[in-house]
């Protein structure tokens, strides 16, 4: 990490906002390094960032007077707005008489096969409207911009039918005309096997009639499967991933969260976007990630909901692996905010803070194949802005608990302010 007051050019007339006498502005740079800016000032011309340095000669460039909105900063830090790269947040009903369950020494397992956990969830999105899922969807999405997240993935998977799952797609993709948040759609059939299906039944229903009407509808970007112990074996999901890349969705993999059976290797193999949870990885599984540009995303809260060991980040910072962090928001895993996600990163998995942010931000990005430079904050870039009531970004992860953000920009456009 460098301390830096250089300054980066750019000029037009027509500017979308100036962000200025910010007390740091962060960004992320090609090598995953942090570039912080002291006493500095950032400017957006038509939603992309324009310029990057010391407030005085940036607000020379482009006075803030003459933008369409203009924000001050002082005493706060700026930074790239959160990209979540994990989450199911499309679901219907409520689970937390479950989660007092796993505190009476219920295991995830154990709750699955009385019928709960994934399962219940399908029956109440199957049963929800499309008006309802929608509507818990956008008031999702606004729990997570307020907490600085400009970007999100969100999987289907509680449809765990052709029906369902299309219906489940379709509501996301209007979500995302609707809402500021850019939401990026993924195809999750083979998230569990339904009640009263024999999973390589189901395996072909997924891949022979989900699959290609999933492709059809155009709106699914990736296809991902919970390659897991009691649920789909690492030749069931590599037929699922196959069939999905086949029809030009990009492969993840739910790999190692509840025990080791190989879903790791299989990213790898099959050259996945991401290889996901990871709690169970091996220095084998560590390597393979690391040799096919697999990116690592660790989901501590799913760990933290689970009372489990959390992933071994530092084997794959150190092996050089961009590793990402997402939140898993979900029934199971019910926390929206990234922040939370880095107070655990940095506490429990040992990331620093300069770490975590670069894990929520840019290499968040690279696990959904964005290549636009999306959470870094450099110019050229969409100016998808987070400002902390705090003066460093360190206090994201410091003042857990605590939504250290104020104030949210998406392409320079105020979207959220306390």
């Amino acid at each position: 990490m460098s301390t830096r007051d250089s300054e980066y050019g750019g000029n037009d007339s027509e500017l979308t906002a100036v962000v200025h006498d910010a007390a740091e502005i962060v960004t992320v740079e090609e090598d995953g390094s942090l570039g912080i800016y002291e006493d500095a000032a950032v400017a957006v011309v038509d939603g992309k960032v324009a310029r990057i340095g010391a407030t005085g000669p940036v607000t020379r460039e482009y006075p803030p007077e003459d933008a369409r909105l203009s924000v001050d900063a002082s005493g706060k830090a700026v930074i790239p707005g959160f990209i979540d790269s994990h989450t199911h947040a499309l679901f219907a009903g409520d689970r937390s008489d479950e989660f007092e369950a796993k505190l009476r020494g219920k295991t995830y397992q154990e709750i699955l096969s009385e019928g709960g956990g994934i399962l219940r969830t399908v029956r109440a999105v199957r049963e929800a409207s499309d008006e309802e899922l929608l509507s818990n969807l956008v008031s999702q999405l606004d729990t997570m911009l307020a907490h600085g997240t400009t970007t999100v993935e969100i999987k289907s998977g509680y449809g765990l039918d052709t029906e369902t799952e299309l219906r489940m797609l379709k509501v996301i993709a209007r979500a995302d005309d609707r809402h500021a948040v850019d939401v990026i759609p993924t195809f999750m059939g083979a998230h569990a096997i339904p009640e009263n299906r024999d999973a390589d039944d189901y395996v072909d229903e997924v891949v022979e009639e989900q699959i290609p009407a999933v492709a059809e509808q155009g709106i699914a970007q990736f296809c991902d499967v919970f390659c897991e112990e009691g649920v789909f074996s690492v030749e069931q999901s590599r037929r699922v991933l196959r069939a999905g890349k086949e029809y030009g969705m990009t492969p993840k993999v739910h790999a190692e969260e509840l025990a080791h059976i190989g879903g790791t290797q299989l990213a790898a193999e099959l050259g996945a976007t991401s290889a996901d949870h990871l709690l169970y990885a091996t220095e084998e599984d560590v390597e393979a990630v690391v040799e096919s540009s697999v990116v690592p995303v660790l989901l501590p809260g799913t760990a933290f909901g689970l009372g489990a060991e959390f992933a071994d980040a530092r084997a794959f910072l150190d092996a050089g692996a961009p590793v990402a962090v997402a939140t898993d928001f979900n029934p199971n895993c019910y926390s929206q905010s990234m922040g939370f996600a880095a107070s655990l990163s940095c506490v429990e998995m040992g990331m620093t803070p300069a770490e975590a942010l670069v894990a929520g931000t840019k290499h968040a990005g690279m696990a959904l194949d964005m290549e636009d430079g999306s959470g870094t904050l450099q110019p050229g870039t969409s100016g998808d802005i987070a400002v902390l009531d705090a003066p460093s970004y360190v206090h994201v992860p410091y003042n857990f608990g605590v939504n250290a953000v104020e104030t949210v920009l998406k392409g320079g456009e105020v979207v959220h302010r306390v």
